[in-house]
């Protein structure tokens, strides 16, 4: 009996023959060719993952609005307003600005006092910080000691900071007298208005320092060493590397240390208020909005009006350095 033929004469089975050509192409939803690779379809949120992301949102943004928000904008309509906190609020429009730029002796030598602030630690306590990070990026032996004990103030309170200042330059028993040897006639560097700012100065900028070094460091560490070797096979000197080829990639760390080093001069309340409570040379404005806010005789309108102050110096700075810092971006 043939092979093709079954049993009892019926027709042949059909045997298809093995398909030796190349795979047929396949084809997307549409057929209209290969689906895509890489393409991922989008998932849309159920209920669930818009709770959790509503959560995970939501808390943060309700928390920077009680905490921050909130209260900054309080202060702005209180800084209209007489108020001692108890007693009915009183709608007295710029009466409060008013005094606090002709009637208050105390605002003008506290807002001096910011500025030099300022200055002293964006002048000299942050080269200083960028000096040091550069050092220790070049590879000098116990390096990694320099960065520990340049860095240790850093994680001590401003507040900690002002007992550690009282220690160094108390009249009677500080250790700079005792090491200077100057115990008949001891010099009062706390408490003598001409010098006892500059003493707060320097130890603020001993904590500052740390900081900046820190984040330059971040910073040059992330640098492409192939830049400086191609400065170097042009003929650039290390001077000529660092200010024209390294410090132009550390921008992004200049606004941050920028930002920073406003903030902290503006802000500065702890160290003085340690010291001495803020007075006899070492006003400021913090210091001034506390001592009108909290008391008997409290007067949170005016305080208020301090604060706003405070805030749009703090805004101003910081505006105005983005905005060149982003210029020079574009220009580049």
């Amino acid at each position: 009996m043939p092979l093709s033929q079954k049993p009892g004469g019926g027709p042949p089975d059909h045997q298809p023959e093995p398909h030796t050509g190349p795979a047929p192409a396949r084809t997307g939803p549409s057929g209209a060719g290969p689906p895509r690779r890489g393409t991922r379809r989008l998932r849309r949120f159920n209920r669930r993952d818009l709770a959790v992301v509503t959560v995970l949102l939501g808390i943060p943004v309700l928390l920077d609005i009680a905490v921050v928000w909130g209260p900054t904008l309080a202060s702005v309509a209180l800084s209209f307003t007489s108020w001692d906190g108890i007693g009915e609020i009183t709608w007295v429009g710029t009466e409060n600005y008013e005094n606090l730029f002709t009637n208050y002796p105390a605002f003008w030598p506290a807002a001096r006092h910011n500025l030099l602030w300022l200055a002293f630690l964006g002048l000299l306590a942050t080269p200083f910080g960028l000096l040091l990070a550069v050092l220790i990026d070049r590879g000098v032996r116990f390096s990694r000691f320099y960065q520990s004990t340049l860095y240790m103030p850093v994680v001590l309170s401003l507040a900690v900071v002002g007992f550690i200042a009282q220690l160094i330059f108390s009249r009677d028993q500080g250790a700079l007298n005792a090491v200077l040897g100057d115990t008949e006639t001891p010099t009062d560097w706390l408490g003598d208005p001409d010098l006892n700012l500059w003493m707060i100065l320097l130890t603020a900028a001993w904590r500052h320092t740390g900081y900046v070094m820190i984040l330059y460091l971040a910073g040059l560490k992330a640098v492409d060493p192939s830049l400086k070797e191609a400065a170097a096979i042009d003929g650039a000197s290390e001077a000529q590397t660092f200010f024209r080829v390294v410090l132009p990639t550390l921008r992004p760390v200049n606004v941050i240390v920028g930002v920073i080093t406003v903030i902290e001069a503006l802000r500065a309340f702890d160290i003085v208020y340690a010291v001495n409570k803020g007075r006899n040379g070492l006003e400021l404005l913090s210091v001034l909005v506390t001592d009108n806010i909290i008391g008997e005789a409290a007067r949170i309108g005016f305080g208020s009006a301090i604060a706003v102050v405070l805030l749009l110096f703090s805004l101003g700075f910081v505006i105005t350095f983005l905005v060149q810092e982003i210029r020079g971006e574009k220009n580049r």
